[in-house]
């Protein structure tokens, strides 16, 4: 078993990852990945992400193995503007323990979170690019604003219920989980990178707090793959996770994945893969979009007009 996941691990770093360039016009998920983007999915769209898994675990001090698998599903809207999206995630999964003697069965939802994400500052905003049409130095330079971030905030709360088996307590809990989420787009625009700061069960006796962090990198406009890590940390439960896979865009609004994660120690050591979709209804969605070009050429004939009205005015 340790072997398998040290050469999937091996594998990921070593293997050539696929990403298609992110355009407004085509689905931006956020599957296979477990990260948030930063961006929303635009007003009145509509989103599903879902997926189902197998799970194979090992302990190798409580000395049990277990099987199972899981669904997972986050539902995206974006209401009222651009930058805000209500975000509903989901996640259920059953278990079969060996020895089932000790350990019996295990089923419930592992996760249920409900939330808002805010994009707070898009540092492409109002910026255009100069074309320097007598250097071609100049055109191909580093651009360092890809440097800085894109940035939103997730606020949500993990709804648990009473008898959770997946839970640290045997009582229903609502606890508040925030999330910072950083994205950069490199180069080309192909390579993505994306980074979420994360605080969950906030007040409760276990809160966990980690990170996750995900490198995408384009292939051709319809295969995308990625890399990414996530740890957490809390006294109930810590583990890193490496985790990569690709996905394949069978139109704008619809795209299919495959993935597979490990996690980094044996207590328990973890390992699954899975395959998904990703879906998007956009018809009533309205562009919003500023003509440049348009207020550009405006200001050039009103500056026009004054200056010829100014010259027959003018005396002689």
């Amino acid at each position: 078993m340790y072997k398998i996941k040290k050469l999937v691990c091996l594998a990921f770093f070593l293997t050539p990852i696929f990403h298609y360039a992110q355009h407004t016009d085509e689905i931006n998920s956020n599957r296979p990945g477990e990260t948030m983007s930063a961006f929303a999915v635009g007003k009145s769209v509509i989103q599903v992400e879902s997926g189902i898994y197998g799970i194979k675990e090992n302990h190798s001090i409580l000395n049990y193995d277990a099987n199972g698998f899981g669904i997972d599903m986050t539902l995206r809207w974006g209401l009222f503007m651009e930058k805000l999206e209500l975000i509903g995630d989901f996640q259920y999964q059953y278990e079969v323990f060996n020895p089932a003697v000790r350990y019996p069965d295990r089923s419930a939802f592992k996760q249920t979170i409900l939330g808002a994400k805010y994009l707070i500052y898009d540092p492409f905003k109002n910026y255009e690019k100069r074309i320097n049409i007598y250097s071609w130095k100049a055109n191909h330079s580093f651009n360092w604003r890809q440097l800085i971030p894109a940035v939103s905030v997730f606020a949500g709360a993990n709804l648990t219920f009473s008898g959770n088996p997946y839970y640290f307590s045997p009582d229903a809990a609502i606890t508040p989980k925030i999330v910072l989420i950083a994205q950069n787009h490199l180069g080309d625009g192909s390579w993505v990178f994306v980074t979420n700061i994360i605080a969950d069960y906030i007040g409760s006796d276990y809160p966990s707090y980690g990170y996750g962090i995900t490198l995408t990198k384009g292939f051709n406009r319809n295969w995308s793959g990625f890399i990414e890590n996530q740890g957490y940390m809390s006294d109930f439960y810590s583990d890193a996770i490496v985790r990569g896979g690709a996905a394949y865009l069978i139109h704008k609004d619809l795209q299919v994945d495959a993935s597979i994660s490990t996690s980094l120690k044996d207590t328990p050591s973890i390992l699954y893969g899975g395959i998904g979709f990703s879906w998007r209804y956009d018809a009533n969605y309205k562009e919003v979009r500023m003509n440049i070009d348009s207020d550009k050429k405006s200001d050039s004939k009103s500056k026009k007009s004054k200056k010829r009205k100014d010259t027959v005015e003018s005396p002689k």
